[in-house]
Protein backbone atom coordinates (compact mmCIF):
# COMPACT_ATOMS: atom_id res chain seq x y z
CA UNK A 1 0.00 0.00 0.00
CA UNK A 2 1.43 3.01 -0.98
CA UNK A 3 1.33 6.69 1.13
CA UNK A 4 -1.24 8.17 -0.88
CA UNK A 5 -3.36 4.86 -0.86
CA UNK A 6 -2.95 5.54 3.16
CA UNK A 7 -3.52 9.06 2.82
CA UNK A 8 -7.05 8.36 1.17
CA UNK A 9 -7.95 5.70 3.78
CA UNK A 10 -7.34 7.53 6.65
CA UNK A 11 -9.06 10.56 5.12
CA UNK A 12 -12.29 8.37 4.59
CA UNK A 13 -12.47 6.72 7.89
CA UNK A 14 -12.05 10.06 9.20
CA UNK A 15 -14.67 10.98 7.44
CA UNK A 16 -16.48 8.06 8.12
CA UNK A 17 -15.86 8.57 12.25
CA UNK A 18 -17.14 12.19 11.91
CA UNK A 19 -20.28 11.11 10.05
CA UNK A 20 -21.43 9.03 12.75
CA UNK A 21 -20.24 11.66 15.28
CA UNK A 22 -22.75 14.07 13.40
CA UNK A 23 -25.56 11.06 13.13
CA UNK A 24 -24.95 10.70 17.37
CA UNK A 25 -24.96 14.09 18.19
CA UNK A 26 -27.60 14.89 16.68
CA UNK A 27 -29.59 12.27 18.21
CA UNK A 28 -28.44 13.61 21.77
CA UNK A 29 -30.22 16.83 20.63
CA UNK A 30 -33.43 15.09 19.73
CA UNK A 31 -33.23 13.55 22.80
CA UNK A 32 -32.37 16.61 25.03
CA UNK A 33 -34.87 18.72 22.92
CA UNK A 34 -37.70 15.52 23.98
CA UNK A 35 -36.95 15.77 27.54
CA UNK A 36 -37.20 19.60 27.54
CA UNK A 37 -40.32 19.65 26.49
CA UNK A 38 -41.75 16.93 28.67
CA UNK A 39 -39.89 18.83 31.63
CA UNK A 40 -42.21 22.06 30.22
CA UNK A 41 -45.02 20.22 30.21
CA UNK A 42 -44.12 18.69 33.62
CA UNK A 43 -43.79 22.20 34.75
CA UNK A 44 -46.82 23.61 33.31
CA UNK A 45 -49.20 20.90 34.80
CA UNK A 46 -47.22 21.25 37.94
CA UNK A 47 -48.46 25.03 38.15
CA UNK A 48 -51.44 24.42 37.15
CA UNK A 49 -51.91 21.61 40.42
CA UNK A 50 -50.54 24.26 42.91
CA UNK A 51 -53.15 26.86 41.25
CA UNK A 52 -56.55 24.51 41.87
CA UNK A 53 -55.06 23.17 45.72
CA UNK A 54 -53.53 26.28 46.72
CA UNK A 55 -57.17 27.21 48.54
CA UNK A 56 -57.38 23.82 50.29
CA UNK A 57 -56.28 25.06 53.61
CA UNK A 58 -59.33 27.42 53.60
CA UNK A 59 -61.56 24.60 53.69
CA UNK A 60 -60.96 23.66 57.55
CA UNK A 61 -61.29 27.65 58.17
CA UNK A 62 -64.02 27.06 56.28
CA UNK A 63 -65.48 24.15 58.08
CA UNK A 64 -65.02 25.51 61.53
CA UNK A 65 -66.66 29.20 60.62
CA UNK A 66 -70.19 26.94 59.35
CA UNK A 67 -70.04 24.72 62.77
CA UNK A 68 -70.28 28.04 64.67
CA UNK A 69 -73.05 29.62 62.37
CA UNK A 70 -74.76 26.43 62.84
CA UNK A 71 -74.54 26.25 66.76
CA UNK A 72 -75.53 29.88 66.65
CA UNK A 73 -78.41 29.03 64.26
CA UNK A 74 -79.47 26.73 67.14
CA UNK A 75 -79.13 28.50 70.04
CA UNK A 76 -81.23 31.42 68.08
CA UNK A 77 -83.97 28.63 67.26
CA UNK A 78 -83.83 27.76 70.62
CA UNK A 79 -84.32 31.14 71.45
CA UNK A 80 -87.27 31.70 69.56
CA UNK A 81 -89.18 28.46 70.54
CA UNK A 82 -88.89 29.57 74.01
CA UNK A 83 -90.07 33.42 72.77
CA UNK A 84 -92.92 31.66 71.33
CA UNK A 85 -93.66 29.51 74.42
CA UNK A 86 -94.36 32.59 76.47
CA UNK A 87 -96.04 34.83 74.04
CA UNK A 88 -98.49 32.16 73.69
CA UNK A 89 -99.03 31.45 77.49
CA UNK A 90 -99.73 35.61 77.20
CA UNK A 91 -102.68 34.48 75.34
CA UNK A 92 -103.88 36.07 71.96
CA UNK A 93 -102.96 40.32 71.45
CA UNK A 94 -105.81 42.20 72.79
CA UNK A 95 -106.28 43.70 69.04
CA UNK A 96 -107.08 39.89 68.28
CA UNK A 97 -110.22 39.69 70.20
Amino acid sequence: MSVTELWWLSLGLFAAVVVVVAVLLGLIIAAARSIDRHAAAIWVAGKDIAGNTVSIWMLDQTLSALRRLAEAARRIESSLGALHERLGALGPPDDAR
